[in-house]
């Protein structure tokens, strides 16, 4: 055969080759990466309006993807939140509805906190489970928190456990499943985790739910990056406002505002206690978080580096979301009569323009960044206004997959691709209920209910109730419960109807012969 004609076969077969695969490519079902943040807050990302964090990975999947300016959790805290995702329900609905293993009851609490349970149920058929059903390899990496080895529901591979150090050693848990050397930073090894296992699944799709702890306290940044932020914040303009404010608690009388004024010039545990009253951080400038943010981010950059490497881009989709707001307010109370680097360590960030932090119902706690990217699918650089939850990943998920829905399953979930394709969608309304006191302020156990532009706030000692409208005030600071009693009867009234639809457990008086609930926990007396 002449040698022309051999370059015609050859020719040939390389096209036949390459038609083969791009067709087997485009017949491989997506893989997905779940890229959820602990207590990252709203507007804690550079595409959702932090002037201080750097988030240009985290910017770029906005760019090419859809970014959702009304996207919650189902919970102000971490496990409820994550169960939810996992399962399309509301922790009211599974009973899980507080972090595990939960916070103590304190004496000077008027209520004991509502029965819940401790871990995620046997019986839920997890996101995880259902796709590795349909052929996924499925990894859990990073904060699982629900009080069970995450291959025990549906994760094919799982390195998980809690943080101490994010610097190596990071802590029991990691030893072995996270190898690492001195001067290593957890956020850097977990993502290689990742990575290695998107290299090994790379010829399957698979599922990678990857839960950075970051930026989660230990406050403690990477220490090029804290460098890095030191500078930048010697350079900015100062900040106008307050650097702290004091947060009463809304289930009970007013506060005065001289009062309020002698509380902030008296920064004492026991006084605050009495006076229920909490302190907010106002101002994005906290150099060890803003580090923590950006290696994060970095994160995300070099695993979608990973994905275009190995040709993976165009068929993954990417969600990226916090499990709750950002830590505004400290875990357990902290002053601030103390040095940078004290604060540093307690105050996260900043919610502002959004009222509170995790830990509460107002927008702070539970209003969170949503950023969907799928390929081919729908319009790059694109912003959503539907509201859009938790619940919502799971049915969304095997939408855009084209797989089955389980409706048995995510009871209390939607799917929101109408949405993602610009389509019309109307969710509907949307409930948290949370029957415990939290970690991070003196707040009532309490549940609200979004419908619409109006939200409405209950709160369960006194049963006081507040109403906002999140068009006009997305601060939260003009109550309309009085001015519009209508509209806050008819939401009190739902959000009513749906704990008793979900049979949604109650926290409950305190009496000379009453008992917490089982396997509640209760602090031990002061010395």
């Amino acid at each position: 055969m002449s040698s022309w004609k051999n370059s015609l076969m050859l020719a040939f077969c390389a096209l036949l080759y390459s038609i083969s695969c791009t067709e087997a490519h485009a017949q491989r079902k997506n893989n997905v990466i779940f890229f959820l943040v602990d207590d990252l807050g709203w507007r804690d990302v550079g595409c959702y309006g932090s002037q201080f964090y750097e988030t240009p990975a985290i910017d770029q999947l906005a760019s090419d993807g859809m970014l959702f300016e009304n996207a919650y959790s189902t919970c102000h805290v971490c496990s409820p939140s994550r169960a939810s995702i996992l399962t399309g329900k509301y922790p009211a609905r599974t009973n899980l509805t507080e972090w595990l293993g939960g916070r103590p009851e304190r004496d000077y609490e008027k209520l004991h906190h509502g029965v819940k349970l401790t871990a995620l149920p046997d019986e839920e058929q997890t996101l995880a489970e259902t796709l590795h059903q349909h052929g996924y390899a499925t990894a859990n990496y990073g904060k699982a928190h629900l009080n069970k080895d995450p291959t025990t529901y549906g994760f094919d591979e799982a390195i998980t456990g809690w943080v101490r150090s994010y610097y190596h050693p990071f802590s029991p848990a990691y030893t072995e499943s996270l190898p690492a050397n001195e001067g290593d930073y957890y956020t850097d090894k977990l993502t290689d985790a990742a990575i290695d296992f998107i290299q090994r699944n790379k010829d399957r799709p698979f599922f990678v739910h990857l839960e950075h702890f970051s930026v989660h306290d230990p406050i403690q940044g990477r220490k090029d990056l804290v460098l890095k932020y030191e500078q930048k914040l010697t350079t900015m303009p100062h900040q106008q406002g307050p650097d702290y404010i004091l947060e009463p608690n809304p289930d009970g009388p007013a506060i005065s505002e001289e009062i309020l004024k002698a509380l902030e010039a008296n920064d004492d545990s026991a006084l605050h206690q009495n006076e229920r009253v909490w302190w907010v951080k106002q101002k994005q400038d906290n150099v060890e978080f803003a580090a923590m943010v950006e290696a994060t981010d970095e994160s995300l950059g070099r695993i979608r580096a990973k994905l275009k490497e190995l040709g993976l881009e165009k068929n993954t989709i990417i969600i990226f979301t916090s499990d709750n707001g950002g830590m505004a307010a400290s875990n357990q109370y902290r002053g601030i009569n103390h040095p940078r680097e004290m604060l540093n360590s307690h105050f996260a960030s900043s919610n502002l323009p959004l009222r509170g932090a995790k830990g509460w119902n107002y927008e702070g706690g539970i209003r969170v960044p949503l950023i969907v990217h799928w390929p081919g699918e729908i319009q790059p650089n694109s912003t959503s206004q539907a509201i859009v939850m938790g619940t919502d990943y799971y049915p969304t998920l095997l939408d855009m997959l084209n797989l089955p829905a389980v409706p048995e399953q995510h009871l209390d979930g939607q799917s929101f691709v109408p949405a993602l394709k610009a389509e019309g969608y109307d969710r509907g309304p949307i409930y948290w209920h949370f029957p415990h006191y939290s970690n991070h302020g003196f707040q009532s156990p309490g549940g609200a209910i979004r419908w619409g532009r109006y939200k409405l706030l209950e709160y369960y000692e006194i049963r006081t109730v507040q109403l906002f409208d999140l068009e006009e005030d997305i601060g939260e600071q003009n109550d309309l419960a009085e001015s519009h009693p209508e509209i806050a009867r008819k939401l009190h009234e739902r959000l009513h109807a749906w704990r008793e639809e979900v049979d949604a457990k109650m926290p409950y008086l305190k009496t000379a012969n009453s008992k917490p609930a089982p396997g509640a926990r209760i602090a031990e007396p002061k010395k």
